[in-house]
């Protein structure tokens, strides 16, 4: 175990582009100990989701050599500005969930964010609140889920801990350069759409479906969660989206002829 004292107080970025998205923190030391985690294991960009109590001398304090972090991090007041420019969206889940959603080990999560990494996209992974969790309309926003396996005695992990082990999955990876090999579908002659783009596009759809009677909001019957998933998973880019809004366009037009 190194001295803090002698860790050097710049950030040591090895892994630009990730992103570590910590949502309604209640406590500023948990953010403080998530910062110190995230730069032992070479990751400093940190985004606040509406946090309860930041800035904050508690987090500094808790962030020890990690100061920088808790200084460079970036609030904003939702979760569409956190992830908006982010290309690969991952949430942490403690919990099965009523419709399954593509689903990751810490080992594969960390693989596959630095195979994304390394092609340039931006990634974030999304840290719930310290009591609940992620929401389900949050965990809808996110290509792949990530569980963190525990023993069945206590299965509880605090914020810190949590980054930590993603983190460092993340940080093995890099080191290993395994995954930089397998390209696999991560090469494209197009960029992924964005987060912000396919909020947009859901949007988009959910009205033209109300439009053309085909989704009633009274009765949803989880299908706009349905379509999510199929969507997240099939991972459009960006040409493919701008396709599917002007066949949505086509039909808005369409509509409004109608009698």
């Amino acid at each position: 175990m190194s001295d803090d004292k002698n860790e050097p107080e710049e950030a040591d970025d090895l892994l630009p582009g990730v992103n570590i998205v910590l949502i309604e923190t209640s406590h500023p030391g948990n953010i403080g100990a998530a910062a110190r985690a995230m730069k032992n294991m070479g990751v400093t960009q940190l985004t606040l989701v509406n946090p309860k109590d930041f800035p904050s001398d508690q987090a500094v304090f808790r962030a020890v050599s990690a100061a920088d972090v808790i200084e460079s991090a970036v609030v904003v007041p939702d979760v569409d500005a956190a992830i908006a420019g982010c290309e690969l969206v991952i949430g942490t889940s403690a919990r099965d969930r009523r419709i399954p959603w593509p689903m990751l080990d810490p080992r594969a999560c960390g693989e596959k964010v630095i195979r994304e990494q390394a092609a340039g996209k931006q990634v974030a992974i999304l840290f719930g609140r310290e009591d609940r969790g992620l929401t389900n309309e949050e965990l809808q926003k996110c290509h792949f889920h990530v569980n963190i396996p525990t023993g069945k005695a206590y299965s509880s992990l605090n914020l810190a801990m949590a980054v930590q082990v993603i983190c460092y999955e993340i940080l093995q990876a890099h080191l290993s350069k395994s995954s930089a090999i397998n390209t696999d579908s991560d090469e494209w002659d197009m960029p992924f759409a964005t987060a912000g783009d396919m909020e947009h596009f859901f949007t988009h759809l959910e009205k033209t479906l109300i439009d053309v009677n085909f989704h009633d909001p009274a009765n949803p019957r989880q299908l706009l969660t349905r379509i999510r998933r199929m969507f997240n998973r099939i991972r459009p880019d960006q040409m493919e989206i701008n396709i599917l809004r002007g066949f949505l366009t086509a039909v808005n037009e369409q509509t409004s002829k109608l009698p």
